[in-house]
């Protein structure tokens, strides 16, 4: 709740806040934009979706008795918020009046002050403080979160199931996220003339986008009619909110809760009738339930609403309309009234519900436990793959490596068998160089011989003036 300090604050700045026009007018509120962020789960960091809800509380002011208050507030983009005010309780309570109060207002840290009414309203994540205009304390409301009285209600022993998270084999085209919900923009196969249809459905948050632009689908019964899907929250019923007859006819409330909440609608339809020459003889009949509260009562409907198909007297398979906005759907089945004539809408017993949130957490047990399977296998998988690139690698290094050192002593035996062959060849060459120089030398010998004899056979001449030796002898 607000603190001391912050109520503090809030007396002195209220009065402030009005006269020097800081709160922003309805139609800058309002103003048109792109559809910007979309959320289909709790955003952990986004400031504003934790101020938005439901709150109720009692209110005394000094002129007026005690009256309950009723607030639903919703963030529109750039820390904007807009809110409806009732008297009495909210839409579908005991004591809820209609009448509505809109007020605007802009957040603040972790808190919006709303404006438009006859007093203040400070939000905070569980609660508001209300303050009359010199600041005074008139009351606090409380957070509350609604739940559906039909919502995890059990298909009846004559209902098709259309959708429990297993399958999309009841639809066209029908397609489902991982964690087994139902995607818009499908066809229920089952055609039946009368039925009771019973689904969940979860809207996404888009605080920037407005009007059909946020969190649009729709059931078109028989591709004909729309019964509208729509995040409408804390807004006034019109005739193309959440729970409208599209185009056609407001709901009796606006039961539409936040988005991001599973919602239910359970529809209870009666085709037109039709004569053998083809006229139509009485028009479809649409009752509808949304979050368990009637909100259309055998509704005669004169045509096809919105962009329906033309009537004619064959059926038409049902259509989870795909606006683009990713809507979900889990729960589905259907029940066709001419076989079967069970209680409509099921609201089911608490004995029913636990057995829907133990068959549910078994569900998420054996998905978990699939999922481990899964990844354990996916894991052997890798390693097994990767021991065995491992031992590819190794062989093909091993058979690179006898390669490389196959050539290397191949290179090495050639590399030696050249240096022989070298070796070998120079040996000869000196061998045969030696040998003709030997050859040449001996044949240069006698040569020398013959030269020398001359020499030796011819004496020289004893001059005239010499004495011969006999003669010097004697």
């Amino acid at each position: 709740m607000i603190s001391r300090s912050r109520y503090a604050l809030a007396s002195v700045c209220f009065a402030l806040l009005i006269s020097d026009g800081v709160l922003p007018s309805s139609t800058s509120a309002m103003a048109a934009g792109p559809k910007g962020p979309v959320y289909t789960e709790t955003p952990e960091s986004e400031p504003n979706f934790p101020l938005m809800g439901e709150f109720v509380g009692p209110i005394q002011s000094d002129k007026e008795d005690k009256n309950v208050v009723a607030l639903q507030i919703r963030a529109v983009g750039k820390d904007t918020f807009e809110a409806i005010q009732y008297l009495g309780g909210l839409p579908g309570e005991e004591g809820h009046k209609t009448e509505t109060v809109q007020l605007i207002g802009r957040r603040s840290d972790d808190f919006v002050v709303l404006s438009g009414g006859p007093y203040a309203v400070f939000v905070e994540k569980d609660g508001c403080l209300v303050l009359d205009r010199k600041g005074n304390r008139l009351g606090e409301l409380k957070r509350v979160e609604r739940e559906s009285s039909t919502l995890h209600a059990p298909p009846p022993e004559d209902a098709i199931v259309l959708f429990d998270g297993t399958s999309t084999d009841q639809f066209v085209d029908g397609q489902m996220t991982k964690d087994g919900l139902l995607m818009h923009g499908t066809k229920i196969k089952p055609m039946m003339q009368d039925f009771n249809l019973h689904l969940e459905f979860r809207l996404p948050y888009m605080p920037e986008a407005l009007d059909q632009a946020r969190g649009n689908s729709g059931i078109y019964l028989h591709g004909r009619y729309e019964c509208q899907v729509l995040d409408s929250f804390a807004t006034p019923a019109v005739f193309n909110g959440c729970g409208a007859l599209y185009r056609f006819r407001t709901p009796d409330l606006n039961m539409c809760y936040p988005p991001l909440r599973w919602q239910t609608y359970d529809i209870q339809f009666t085709a037109a009738r039709w004569d053998a020459e083809g006229n139509k003889i009485r028009g479809a009949h649409v009752t509808s339930w949304l979050n368990g509260v009637k909100i259309q009562d055998d509704v005669e409907l004169p045509g096809p609403t919105g962009a329906g198909k033309p009537e004619e007297p064959n059926l038409l398979p049902t259509l989870f309309q795909d606006h683009g906005d990713p809507v979900r759907f889990r729960n589905v089945w259907i029940v066709d009234r001419g076989l079967a004539s069970d209680t409509f809408p099921v609201r089911p017993s608490k004995e029913e519900i636990e057995a829907f949130e133990k068959q549910k957490q078994a569900k998420i047990e054996r998905e978990k436990k699939e999922q481990e399977k899964k990844a354990r296998e996916l894991k052997e998988k890798k390693q097994k793959e990767e021991a065995e690139k491992k031992k590819q690698a190794e062989m093909k290094a091993a058979a690179e490596k006898a390669a490389a050192e196959k050539a290397a002593t191949e290179k090495a035996a050639t590399e030696k068998a050249a240096t022989e062959k070298a070796a070998t060849e120079k040996a000869a060459t000196e061998k045969e160089a030696a040998e003709k120089a030997k050859a040449e030398k001996e044949s240069a010998k006698p040569e020398a011989k013959e030269e020398a004899k001359p020499a030796e056979a011819k004496p020289a001449e004893a001059k005239s003036g010499d004495a011969k030796p006999a003669d010097k002898a004697k």
